[in-house]
């Protein structure tokens, strides 16, 4: 039987056990960090300290979350004067287990000329870009950047729904009509 603890819950003595995952100390007392599952692992046979460990397993299966300085994968779904909003599909190379905003800055498209940004030149509703994640923004989405060569547009369909293809780092051309669009191109690595 598994017992379900909420943060704060106090789950035993640091003199009697070691806290693991999802736990911690506070006057030598361990506490569960998160919501989940409480249990009790035996330590590792050749661990100088036997103790066993009081550990936390996540309630939910908590997927990947988007930190300043990760790269990642995110869908255009609006765009504006000043900005692009995304959603964020993938942190580095796995998909994110729940739905988080991102918005891309007029000043965060590129390192240079800044001033001479146009969104709508820059992404379009459904490409598909890689962006980093600059900071945790406000309470409603991440303010990311694409300010590097490897970052922007990675996939974008054009007007005929084919996928485009980058001719430079401005363009993309659709390859059944043969006609070009800007974008932000993000550099194949």
């Amino acid at each position: 039987m598994t017992k379900l603890v909420t943060p704060g819950d106090k789950l035993g003595n640091a003199t009697q056990f070691k806290a693991g995952k999802g736990a911690y100390i506070n006057d030598n007392t361990i506490y569960a960090s998160l919501i989940g599952s409480f249990q009790i692992v035996s330590p590792l046979p050749e661990s100088l300290d036997q103790r066993a460990i009081v550990e936390v397993i996540g309630h939910k299966a908590h997927g990947l979350i988007p930190e300043p300085g990760s790269v990642v994968i995110a869908r255009v779904t609006k765009v504006v004067a000043k900005m692009a909003s995304v959603d964020i599909l993938c942190v580095g190379s796995k998909a994110v287990g729940e739905k988080f905003a991102g918005i891309i800055r007029q000043q965060d498209v590129r390192a240079t000329e800044i001033d001479k940004v146009d969104m709508h030149l820059s992404f379009r509703a459904g490409d598909i870009v890689r962006a980093m994640v600059l900071s945790l923004g406000d309470s409603r989405a991440y303010y990311l950047s694409t300010a590097k060569n490897e970052l922007g547009v990675v996939s974008a369909e054009s007007a005929a729904g084919e996928t485009m293809v980058p001719i430079s780092w401005t363009e993309m051309q659709c390859p059944l009509s043969g006609q070009t669009e800007q974008r932000k191109v993000a550099k194949v690595v």
